[in-house]
């Protein structure tokens, strides 16, 4: 296995890293990547394999469980419960519940709400002057359809940004202390206000995600509280980071391709292209040889998954964005067990929003150069300034 040396926040890196992952994949389909001490999968093979390989898995083994400190305490107590970082059986039953709240009816049904959402949000955009197309359409109609989906009022979508933002902050290669004390003072806020949340809603019953989610405990399935937030927690910074990732990693490489034809195609060629997530990572649980290494139990290996979205044995001309491209399943939205519960949400926002934009702005051009933000392993722009004429 060849090593590989790069910084994750050089800013060479953080505005192009397809040329690194194709030194990489170059390589072979494991390649070891310094910075992060880990193998890493870069081919498609290599990591839709490992993604469904139930020999690895996202939870630590316990015997290699680190210290948590102090500071970070109120933080790891809601990663504890989350079903991102936990296996069988505790994943299965908390994924299980909600599936059965988070039901593709009820998805369908947000259709008409999140429609009315964007002409909302389009209709706010200024005249004949730039403007920051990110915080002005790609960050509220996400947050807000989350926080009608849990049934908290709009008007709290803006604080619910704040408190994601500082936890989701933690998983960033440019993470400092500050952004620890951050994180955990979100955390506890979060889970403070989530709380208050569901003791209401256990008396005040309401057709919103909450409600199911303790129906579901009501009826046996024992769903503690401090799983209720952590699974609100989690439906909202992973609903909300990817979709606002890529709504402008979309109209980005929209606007740049001068691409008018905007379709469910489309939209899954958007996701393949530039995905919002780069990295997702994966603990081996006994020894594993594949791909000509030898994974042990506690080793770590790192899946690229923009790297395999851009493997040109999967799809010819990989670094061409190409609307017209055959649909062919990539992994922006992982696999295996843990293939993402809001993907069927983000691609319908992705599909409504795109659309009326275009629609009503078809003379929307960038104003300025578009600037990624420095938050490897998430791949999302820090502004994206644009004009409607």
């Amino acid at each position: 296995m060849q090593r590989f040396s790069q910084s994750p926040t050089d800013p060479g890196f953080v505005q192009n890293p397809y040329p690194f992952y194709d030194r990489l994949r170059a390589a072979g389909d494991l390649a070891w990547w310094d910075d992060y001490a880990m193998p890493c999968a870069v081919s498609h093979r290599a990591v839709h394999a490992i993604l469904r390989d139930r020999r690895f898995g996202r939870e630590v083994p316990p015997e290699m469980a680190p210290t948590i400190p102090d500071h970070l305490d109120a933080f790891y107590k809601v990663e504890a419960h989350s079903m991102l970082e936990l296996e069988p059986p505790r994943h299965t039953r908390l994924r299980g519940l909600v599936l059965r709240a988070f039901t593709s009816r009820r998805i369908k049904a947000l259709e008409p709400e999140i429609t009315a959402l964007t002409h909302e949000k389009i209709g706010t955009f200024p005249t004949g002057t730039p403007f920051d197309i990110l915080t002005t359409f790609c960050q509220p109609i996400p947050v807000i359809v989350i926080a009608r989906l849990l049934g908290v009022p709009d008007d709290m979508a803006p604080q619910l940004l704040r408190w994601s933002n500082a936890m989701v902050a933690m998983y960033q290669a440019s993470r400092t202390r500050a952004t620890e004390d951050a994180a955990a003072q979100a955390a506890s806020d979060f889970s403070d206000f989530l709380r208050n949340y569901i003791d209401i809603r256990r008396t005040d019953p309401r057709d919103d995600l909450i409600t199911h989610l303790i129906a579901a405990e009501e009826e046996g399935e024992k769903l503690s509280t401090e799983e209720l937030i952590t699974t609100c927690i989690l439906l909202l910074n992973a609903g909300h980071e990817a979709t606002v990732h890529t709504l402008g990693n979309g109209i980005k490489t929209l606007l740049e391709t001068s691409t008018q034809q905007i379709d469910d195609q489309t939209v899954e060629e958007i996701l393949r292209y530039d995905p919002p997530l780069h990295m997702f990572t994966r603990y081996a649980y006994e020894e594993v040889a594949l791909f000509g290494h030898t994974f042990q139990r506690g080793d770590q290996v790192a899946l690229l998954l923009a790297a395999a979205n851009r493997d040109p044995v999967q799809w010819p001309d990989a670094h061409r964005f190409d609307p017209t491209r055959p649909v062919i399943q990539n992994t922006s939205f992982g696999g295996g067990l843990h293939f993402c519960v809001g993907a069927p949400l983000a691609r319908l926002e992705l599909q409504i929003a795109l659309p009326i934009l275009w629609d009503r702005c078809p003379k929307l051009r960038l104003a300025d150069t578009p600037v990624y933000a420095n938050t490897y392993h998430f791949h999302g722009l820090d502004r994206l300034m644009v004009q409607t004429s």
